[in-house]
C-alpha cells in the first residue's frame, strides 16, 4: 500500500472517531435526542453557516462519487456515501480517495 493510500486511511479512521467522541460527549450531557442535536446545530448562524456548508460539501461529495463510479465501475467505492451522510464529511472523502486510489 502506497504511502498516499495509508494517508488517506488514516484520516479516514481519523475522520470517524474524532467527530464521534464529541458527539457521544454531547449526547452523554444532553440525552441521547437527534432532534436536539439538530436543534443545537442551529443555535445560532455560525453553527447554521456550518451546518449548510458541510450539507453542500456533502452533496457535492455524493454526486463526485456517483459520477466517477459509474465511469470507473468501482463499485466498493460507493461505501463513502453512506460513510458521508451517516459518520461525516471528514470520514467520507479520505475513505473515497482511499478506494478510489486502489490498485487495479
Amino acid at each position: 500500500m502506497s504511502v498516499l493510500r495509508m494517508i488517506y486511511l488514516a484520516l479516514a479512521v481519523w475522520g470517524a472517531i474524532h467527530p464521534m467522541s464529541w458527539f457521544i460527549a454531547w449526547f452523554n450531557e444532553n440525552g441521547y435526542s437527534l432532534s436536539e442535536m439538530v436543534n443545537a446545530w442551529h443555535a445560532n448562524a455560525a453553527t447554521s453557516g456550518l451546518v449548510w456548508d458541510l450539507t453542500i460539501a456533502a452533496i457535492a461529495l455524493t454526486v463526485w462519487i456517483i459520477a466517477e463510479t459509474w465511469v470507473r465501475k468501482n463499485w466498493i467505492a460507493l461505501v463513502a456515501i453512506p460513510a458521508t451522510f451517516c459518520i461525516g464529511v471528514s470520514c467520507g472523502l479520505p475513505l473515497y480517495l482511499f478506494l478510489r486510489t486502489r490498485p487495479v
